[in-house]
C-alpha cells in the first residue's frame, strides 16, 4: 500500500501544492491546517506513515505538536519533518531535540523536499528489519520498539537520539566522522552544521549515564563506539 503522508500547514495553497505532489508521485496525502486537527488525524488506524509540520500554527506551536506525537506511543515512531520559515541554527536543533527527523526552511523545493520524504521513509523500512534486541555490555537495545536500557533503568531517547545511538553501535570499533553522522543519521543536504552532532553526541552521552563512556571522542576525527574487550580481542 502507498505510504500516507499527513501535511500540516496553514497556507492553503502551500498544502494544496504538496498534495498535489505528494499524490502525483504515488502517495496517499492528508492535510491539516491546525495543531488540532493534525492531532486528530495523527489518532487514526493505522496512522499516518509520515508528517510534513510547519512550525508556525494557529492553535499552537508545530513544536508541541512534534512533541505531542513523540508522546504518544503509538505514533512516536512516525517520522516528522519541520516545514519552517525559521532558519536559526538554535531554531534546527530545538526541533532535532524534540524528535524532528529532518528539518527544511521555506522557501524549499518541492523536488528536494519529496527527496527527503522518499530517502526517510526507505531508511525506516530497513530500520524496521532489523528487529532484534542487543545486548552490550551495560546497554540493551531494542531496535523494533526504539527503547534502550542501562543497567535495567530505562533512559528515553528522542527518535534522532536513538538512530545516533543505533548507528554508532552498528558500527562499532570503526570511526566516524561528523561528516558521515551528519549524512547517515541527519540524512543528505540537511542544512545543519558538524557542531550539532558534537551537541547531540554529548546529551546522548548524559542519558546514556554509565554507558556513556562507550562513546570515544578522536579529535579532530569523529567518534567511536568502543568495541567491548571479548571482541577486541578476537
Amino acid at each position: 500500500m502507498p505510504a500516507t503522508i499527513l501535511i500540516v500547514d496553514d497556507e492553503r495553497d502551500l498544502l494544496d501544492s504538496l498534495r498535489f505532489s505528494l499524490e502525483r508521485e504515488g502517495f496517499c496525502a492528508l492535510t491539516a491546517q491546525n495543531g488540532t486537527s493534525a492531532l486528530s488525524l495523527m489518532g487514526q488506524s493505522p496512522p499516518p506513515d509520515l508528517v510534513l509540520l510547519d512550525w508556525m500554527l494557529p492553535d499552537m506551536a508545530g513544536t508541541e505538536v512534534c512533541r505531542n506525537i513523540r508522546m504518544t506511543e503509538r505514533t512516536r515512531g512516525t517520522p516528522v519533518i519541520m516545514i519552517t520559515a525559521r532558519s536559526e541554527e538554535i531554531d534546527r536543533v530545538v526541533g532535532f531535540e524534540l524528535g524532528a527527523d529532518d528539518y527544511v526552511t521555506k522557501p524549499f523545493s518541492v523536488r528536494e523536499l519529496l527527496l527527503r520524504v522518499k530517502a526517510i521513509l526507505r531508511r525506516r523500512t530497513v530500520d524496521d528489519h532489523g528487529t532484534e534486541e542487543q545486548h552490550y555490555e551495560l546497554l540493551r537495545v531494542d531496535h523494533d520498539g526504539h527503547q534502550v536500557w542501562v543497567q535495567n533503568s530505562r533512559v528515553t531517547l528522542t527518535a534522532l537520539e536513538f538512530r545516533l545511538l543505533a548507528t554508532l553501535l552498528a558500527r562499532r570499533g570503526r570511526v566516524q566522522t561528523r561528516d558521515t553522522l551528519l549524512n547517515d543519521v541527519w540524512g543528505v543536504q540537511v542544512d545543519v552544521t558538524t557542531r550539532t552532532v558534537d551537541t547531540h553526541v554529548q546529551r546522548l552521552r548524559k542519558k546514556l549515564g554509565a554507558a556513556g563512556q562507550y562513546i570515544e571522542t578522536l579529535r579532530g576525527v569523529g567518534y567511536r563506539f568502543l568495541l567491548p574487550e571479548r571482541e577486541a580481542t578476537h
